[in-house]
């Protein structure tokens, strides 16, 4: 598409505006307030209040991610997204994600429904050392239900959910083969743990379930955030959202026995939502194996935790690096040794 709306940015007010009205997305002068959030590195990100009160978050994803390091992804990843919304709201009990209002193909944006107010980013509150064991429990039991549900309903994901590129780019490159590249000592471990992941086609996989992407309102989550969703591994999820945890018990030493608990409960959780799938007996190995290469990559990947200092970074790869000489085969096993590793 040519023009000057091929090149729209949703960040700019008054061009915003001015699609939003061309597109009979809003009545013409129409009084909206905008508001551009921030927080996400891959994303722009609007908030639009309409007078009625009607809220909208709309996304246009960036072709490159706003992180310190030369990170690309094809925008197109804004569809995939859109599908997974759609998905969800069918497979996760009702208010799980938000409902998609639009989606624009030729500019790589969508629009959904704000979150309803309050709420509070979960990441923010286990940042404060708010560790509500109810919120640990609903985590484990809504992935273990998206599982549950995808493989379910597996020749539909199947077809829908095959492509797996955007996962590559933001996911498997970015995290565990920039980690092999920087960390050599790791690298065969990473590199047999990459081809697993691309051998596995299992059931829906979110590739970005972590606190950062749910949103509290009034003791329920809100998941968002499902760009690199795809048909494959379950364990990627597994070791990408236990790794917030067990780094927050490594950042947060005061709270460390809360969060290695929340740990357990998130597992335990997991598999009772998820109950007897086909695929379970191997599932926890590959978990752990994913979670030892997400704490890896979460201190020396491209995407390195803000919160954790370049000597918690080091520690947390010190103590990754010493695990992988005789690997955990069980989560609790993995859960009590990394506690012990650190400092």
């Amino acid at each position: 598409m040519a023009g000057p709306e091929a090149e729209l940015d949703i960040e700019r007010p008054d061009a915003l505006l001015a699609y939003l009205e061309r597109s009979g997305r809003i009545a013409p002068g129409e009084q909206s307030q905008l508001t551009n959030l921030r927080g996400g590195v891959s994303n722009r990100t609007v908030l639009i209040t309409r007078p009625g009160g009607e809220a909208w978050v709309l996304k246009q994803a960036l072709p490159k991610l706003r992180v310190e390091v030369d990170w690309f992804s094809s925008p197109e990843r804004t569809h995939r997204e859109a599908e997974g919304l759609r998905w969800l709201s069918r497979l996760t009990p009702a208010g799980s994600v938000p409902r998609l209002v639009f989606e624009d193909r030729d500019r790589n944006l969508l629009a959904m429904e704000a979150a309803p107010r309050p709420h509070r980013n979960w990441k923010e509150l286990l940042l404060e050392g708010e560790v509500d064991g109810d919120l640990v429990r609903q985590f484990g039991t809504l992935l273990g239900t998206i599982h549950r549900s995808g493989s379910e309903q597996r020749d539909g994901v199947a077809k829908v959910f095959d492509d797996r590129s955007f996962f590559e780019s933001l996911r498997l490159e970015p995290y565990h083969l920039f980690s092999a590249e920087r960390t050599p000592a790791a690298a065969p471990f990473l590199t047999d743990l990459v081809a697993e992941t691309r051998r596995e086609r299992l059931t829906l996989v979110h590739g970005d379930y972590s606190p950062k992407n749910i949103l509290v309102h009034r003791g329920r989550l809100i998941l968002l955030d499902h760009e690199v969703i795809h048909f494959g591994d379950p364990a990627f999820d597994l070791g990408f959202a236990l790794t917030h945890l067990l780094s927050k018990a490594h950042h947060l030493k005061g709270a460390r026995d809360t969060f290695l608990k929340a740990g357990e409960e998130f597992w335990q959780s997991y598999l009772k939502a998820l109950g007897e799938v086909p695929w379970l007996a191997k599932l926890e190995g590959r978990a752990v194996r994913h979670t030892l290469a997400c704490l890896l990559a979460r201190a020396c990947g491209r995407s390195p935790l803000e919160y954790l200092g370049p000597a918690a970074r080091a520690a947390q790869r010190n103590a990754v690096l010493t695990l992988l000489t005789t690997p955990p085969q069980r989560t609790p096993d993995l859960i009590r040794r990394f506690a012990k590793e650190l400092p």
